[in-house]
Formats: structure tokens, C-alpha cells, sequence
């Protein structure tokens, strides 16, 4: 499973803007990345420079790398609807933004890891594929054995609310989540617009 291992903060400060969250590493440097600081000219950038950076905004954010999100791209022009917003539905289905999402992990990397190592089931069954994306309905539980690692039960019992997330539905109790629908894109919290990603893979 391929996956992005670079420095974090360097791609925050690619694109502007930090895409974890807080990050006191960008704080001290929001300029861009390279050996000659912050320049006193701001050049403007292109309309094709906007565009390649909501994409790397949202690949970075998903943890996707570029034929992956290209895929879930294709995917969604097919479906009917809005392809920008069904895009992230998509990205939003995914089993390791999911698990993120319900706070069984504070990141979307250990989200990724939980699932990788099978520490979650999914209607009943290990799986153990961050990419598998979710249907309306289906279930989301930690294992039983699961449960007791220090690590995500210190994570469930710190997880911020899960109500602000109206297309999910969490029970604390029993570990276990239920993806109840495909959200409304202004549902998604992340600051990225998709129309310059459409506008992109359109040329």
C-alpha cells in the first residue's frame, strides 16, 4: 500500500495552509519551502498553479497518492450528481477517514495504521484495506481483542464529538460506528475547492 512518508510541514507550506490540523512547525515558517526563504515579491499564480494545488491539498489531507486519486476522480465522474461533491463524498467513504472521523485515531496516518493492522471489522468481517469505501449502512466496529489497547481506547475515551458529523453515528459503549449516508459537500469540514480539481483533470 503506497502511502506519502515525506516531512509533513513541508506540503503545508507548499500549498499555504497546514493540512494537519495545528502545526507550530508551520506557524514559525508560512512561506514556501526552499533555500532562499521568504521572497519580498509574491508572484501571482497561474490558473494552473491554483488548480495543482487544491488537488495536493486534497491528496495530501486523504492520504491518496495520484493515480489513487485519479481513480476515485474517474469514479465519481461517472455518478450521476455533481462530481466534485461526489468526489468527496468518495474520499469521505473511505475506511481510514472514517475511523479518523469517529476518533478512534487523532490522524488520518493511524487511522490508516488501525485498519492496516486489523483492528477493525466491518459488517462483522476484518478488513484491513484504507481504501475500502464505505456504503450507506454499514457498520464500523473495533475488534473485541482491539478494544483494550491503551492506544485507541485512550483515543475513544478523548474523541471530540462525533454529532458534528451528521452522516455518522457513533456508539461509545460498544465501539462501533455506522456510516449512515454519503455527506453534503458543505457537510465537510475541509478547506479545499473541488471545482478547481474538476477544472484540472478537465483540460
Amino acid at each position: 500500500m503506497a502511502r506519502y512518508t515525506g516531512p509533513v510541514t513541508k506540503k503545508s507550506r507548499a500549498v499555504g495552509q497546514s493540512l494537519t490540523g495545528y502545526d507550530k512547525y508551520f506557524e514559525k515558517k508560512k512561506y514556501p519551502p526552499g533555500q532562499h526563504g521568504p521572497s519580498r515579491r509574491k508572484k501571482q499564480k497561474s490558473d494552473y498553479a491554483l488548480q495543482l494545488i487544491e488537488k495536493q491539498k486534497a491528496k495530501f489531507t486523504y492520504g491518496v497518492l495520484e493515480r489513487q486519486f485519479r481513480n476515485v476522480f474517474h469514479d465519481a465522474h461517472k455518478k450521476s450528481g455533481v462530481t466534485g461533491e461526489v468526489l468527496f463524498q468518495f474520499l469521505e467513504a473511505r475506511l481510514d477517514n472514517t475511523v479518523f472521523r469517529f476518533g478512534i485515531s487523532s490522524t488520518r496516518k493511524g487511522a490508516r495504521q488501525i485498519v492496516s493492522h486489523r483492528h477493525i471489522a466491518v459488517n462483522g468481517k476484518v478488513c484491513n484495506v484504507p481504501s475500502y469505501r464505505l456504503k450507506p449502512g454499514d457498520i464500523v466496529t473495533v475488534k473485541g481483542n482491539s478494544q483494550n489497547l491503551e492506544y485507541i481506547s485512550h483515543q475513544v475515551a478523548q474523541k471530540s464529538d462525533v454529532r458534528k458529523f451528521p452522516w455518522l453515528e457513533w456508539n461509545n459503549d460498544k465501539m462501533e460506528g455506522k456510516f449512515l449516508q454519503y455527506p453534503n459537500r458543505d457537510q465537510i469540514p475541509e478547506n479545499i475547492n473541488e471545482q478547481l480539481i474538476v477544472e484540472l483533470y478537465s483540460k
